[in-house]
């Protein structure tokens, strides 16, 4: 069961970061597709606090003894994928990258043989 003041948390936290995004947003320092992932983990974790049957549920259902600690796994659970997707996303741009720079570096070569 979750209690009072961490549902108020819980909220608080969600709340805060939904802000910050939004204010990145405004600010041109991240994607909307970037964006779309926080706010639904925000949403996600507001309804989780307004209806604590549902973690409550979930964690039983999956054995574990307290929805708190279902929350704070969910969230790493959540992260760990978040970051396998960025690793992800990094290395197709690493390769694109080196393919960018191998095409300059022959671009330059043939425009030097024919000078």
């Amino acid at each position: 069961m979750m209690t009072l003041l961490f549902r108020i948390v819980l909220i608080l936290v969600s709340v805060a970061t939904f802000a910050v995004v939004m204010q990145k947003i405004r600010q041109s320092r991240m994607q909307i597709e970037d964006a779309v992932f926080w706010v639904l983990l925000c949403i996600m974790f507001v309804l989780f606090a307004l209806f604590p049957a549902i973690p409550d549920f979930l964690a039983h259902a999956l054995g574990i003894y307290s929805t708190a600690n279902f929350l704070f796994l969910f969230m790493i659970f959540i992260l760990v994928l978040k970051v396998f997707s960025l690793s992800m996303h990094i290395s197709a741009l690493e390769t694109k990258l080196r393919e960018l720079a191998q095409q300059e570096a022959l671009k330059e070569l043939s425009e030097k043989e024919r000078s």
